[in-house]
């Protein structure tokens, strides 16, 4: 019975991580597909990883793009740019249940005159599980800093 006990008792308190683990993994992928379909010029697919309710403070705009206009509005350049982006560090933390957030690196390439012009930025993503899908809710995006030197 002893045995019994203890077993229930590990299962239980792994349980949450092994939880909670799955969740920082599946926000994590919405990212990785998030540059994906950005680096393969693909605007709608893009549009598909937004909440029809997100917020996006983009790393080139002057404005707080509300909803799924806004946000189309804003990637709209991005067919046919040859732009792409690569995820560098980052770390996710989990906020509830289906819900979190992650923040870190990317360095965009940015083609300009037919040249190829790379612009460090960093982020911050608030992800949330709508059903069966992990959504954006909140992208923030803005131009890295240079390291001191």
């Amino acid at each position: 019975m002893i045995v019994i006990r203890i077993a229930l008792v590990t299962l239980l308190l792994l349980l949450p991580s092994t939880v909670f683990g799955g969740a920082a993994e599946e926000g994590s992928a919405v990212i990785d597909r998030w540059a994906s379909v950005f680096s393969a010029n693909d605007a709608e697919g893009v549009m598909k990883l937004y909440a029809p309710d997100a917020i996006l403070l983009g790393t080139v705009s002057p404005i707080i793009a509300e909803g799924t206009e806004p946000i189309r509005a804003y990637f709209a350049r991005l067919p046919g740019s040859g732009n792409k982006v690569v995820i560098g560090e980052r770390r996710t933390i989990i906020l509830a249940d289906g819900v979190v957030v992650s923040a870190g690196f990317y360095e965009f390439t940015i083609m300009r005159d037919g040249k190829a012009l790379p612009n460090p930025a960093r982020f911050t993503m608030v992800l949330v599980k709508r059903g069966t899908d992990w959504l954006i809710v909140h992208h923030h995006s803005s131009a890295r800093p240079k390291p001191p030197q």
